[in-house]
């Protein structure tokens, strides 16, 4: 399962490495078009598209890596076991929590493609946009799904 959601993640970064560089792209040319001729129609909207992107590929690999911003003031003094317990806790809230903010993105990315909406300036379809950070979010509930699972093997292995 873990060399399953790393390749997972992996993929996902990737993707959201590719949004980044086309959003990079896509905004220094319409700067560069405004100075000499027309800029781009749409920009930003599809800057906006690209940015849900460029985050949601993030997610996973992030937490794989364990790259985030952790304050643990008041952690950083409980004994270990303690510290177990809670890490399995926090890991058991925070999947349930992305499991349901994935299950209601994808439920609204179907709204989106049962209604036929379409983007407001260039008129085209977004909701694969929206199924693609439902599946981050998912992606990121799997990898916490299986630091759960660790935190709680972790516990057993020491004898606690």
């Amino acid at each position: 399962m873990e060399r399953f959601l790393g390749i997972i993640s992996k993929s996902f970064m990737v993707l959201g490495g590719t949004a980044l560089l086309a959003l990079v792209l896509l905004a220094t040319g319409n700067v560069a078009l405004r100075i000499t001729a027309e800029p781009f129609a749409g920009t930003y909207e599809i800057v906006s598209f690209l940015g849900a992107v460029v985050i949601a590929g993030a997610l996973a690999h992030t937490q794989r890596r364990k790259d985030h911003i952790v304050v643990d003031i008041l952690s950083e003094k409980f004994p270990a076991p303690v510290k177990r317990v809670l890490d399995a806790v926090n890991y058991a809230i925070t999947c349930a929590l992305f499991g349901i903010v994935s299950w209601q993105v994808w439920v609204w990315g179907d709204k989106l493609r049962e209604s036929g909406e379409l983007s407001e300036t260039l008129q085209f379809t977004y909701y694969p946009f929206v199924y693609v950070v439902a599946a981050g979010f998912a992606a990121l509930t799997g990898v916490l799904f299986l630091d759960f699972m660790k935190a709680l093997l972790r516990g057993r292995e020491d004898g606690e």
